[in-house]
């Protein structure tokens, strides 16, 4: 990757973005942040959800049952059981998706990294 064309991160969001790290439970700024506007890939500034789409999933983590087309790619993890989501323009990783929850009528949630993400208020 070309690192010129990305935001500088922090070393946590490094950790998390291009290590696959994984933040704390409920310690994310946006785990309870219900504002109206679109997250975007925090190293890259490519749209990936919109709030209409995000839930109280209660699991320590932003959760959105529908990705903005396109924009995350799905990959088996590494640990054979899940599967990791990142970002489908830059790769940074996300966290991952989970189904057959049935906690909203899609019955899909992305578990995602607040550290992978910067809100941005009523942009669609």
């Amino acid at each position: 990757m070309d690192d010129q064309n990305h935001n500088p991160l922090s070393a946590e969001e490094h950790y998390i973005i291009e290590n696959k790290g994984t933040e704390p439970a409920f310690s994310g700024e946006y785990d309870a942040f219900y504002e109206a506007g679109t997250y975007a890939c925090r190293r890259c500034n490519a749209q990936l959800y919109r709030s209409e789409d995000k839930f109280d999933a209660h699991c320590g983590w932003p959760a959105f049952d529908k990705e903005i087309p396109g924009a995350v790619k799905h990959l088996p993890d590494p640990d054979g059981m899940r599967t990791e989501i990142e970002c489908g323009n830059c790769g940074g990783h996300l966290g991952h998706v989970f189904t057959g929850e049935n906690k909203t009528p899609a019955n899909v949630r992305h578990c995602v990294n607040s550290l992978s993400m910067k809100f941005v208020k009523g942009s669609h």
